[in-house]
């Protein structure tokens, strides 16, 4: 595996990797560009199970080793130290491993559909922790597939995948792009449209039927708003965690994992 060294942060050849803080410039550069940035070991071999294709690695020189069993076929491996990984991507990389990946195609939202049971709809999610949050639980709790509005952030920047501990790409997700009329096209699919809500007069999601349990796609709305007028009024049900204590509602990627394992609770357990 031939190790190039970079010893300038401003280095060309590392120019994926410039600014991996500044959420309006990697906004600007990774989509049209069709890369995304993968940080740590962990994440970057599950980018790589996914299909994805490296780009470029980059590297803390003293981590160099942690790659050696990866065929790393035409993308190169830049080392630097940590200090010019820190000039060159305004933050201390302190899992020594960054790569950059080509995107692929997004599918559709009606291929996504088509081989879903139960997915979960997301609007205006604009929070990259949250994002990732919610893939990770998604992942994790029996949801197939991620349905986004417009306005949602990107799942693949670097901060959604890092705290998805790389589960953005173990999970389909497609755009909705026309919005809320959108959610038309799930429900024609054979979904229940379940929107989740702290209103007082909102079903229990513990109390939904087993009709609204069987094809349900879960509704929810970004921190602090939530859920849009428009989105409640094309769903089939509104629905609610009961709250206690006097607490009005959850942070949205811990009311989503509180959701996800209440709709799959009759799912066979794997061994």
């Amino acid at each position: 595996m031939p190790v190039h060294e970079i010893t300038d942060p401003d280095d060309v050849r590392i120019a994926d990797y410039r600014a991996l803080t500044d959420v309006e410039l990697r906004t600007r550069w990774e989509p049209p560009h069709g890369l995304f940035i993968a940080e740590g070991e962990l994440v970057l071999r599950r980018a790589l199970r996914a299909g994805y294709p490296a780009r470029s690695y980059l590297v803390d020189a003293k981590r160099v080793d942690q790659l050696a069993d990866l065929d790393t076929g035409d993308a190169p491996v830049y080392a630097a130290t940590p200090d010019v990984l820190e000039k060159a991507t305004g933050f201390h990389v302190h899992r020594g491993v960054l790569a950059s990946f080509h995107r692929k195609p997004l599918p559709t939202a009606a291929e996504v559909l088509a081989a879903a049971r139960r997915v979960v709809v997301l609007e205006d999610i604009n929070n990259h922790t949250n994002l990732g949050a919610i893939f990770r639980g998604a992942a994790a709790l029996g949801i197939d597939a991620v349905l986004l509005s417009p306005s949602c952030a990107d799942p693949l920047y670097r901060r959604s995948v890092r705290v998805s501990m790389g589960e953005v790409f173990a999970v389909p997700y497609a755009k909705l792009d026309r919005w809320p009329v959108g959610l038309d096209e799930v429900r024609a699919a054979g979904f229940t449209v379940l929107a989740m809500t702290p209103a007082a007069d909102a079903v229990p999601v513990q109390r939904l039927t087993p009709a609204q349990r069987a094809r349900a796609a879960l509704l929810l709305g970004a921190e602090g708003p939530g859920l849009t007028g428009a989105a409640q009024a094309a769903s089939d049900v509104r629905v609610v965690i009961p709250m206690r204590r006097g607490v009005d509602s959850l942070n949205v990627a811990a009311a989503a994992a509180v959701a996800f394992w209440e709709l799959g609770r009759d799912d066979p357990v794997d061994g």
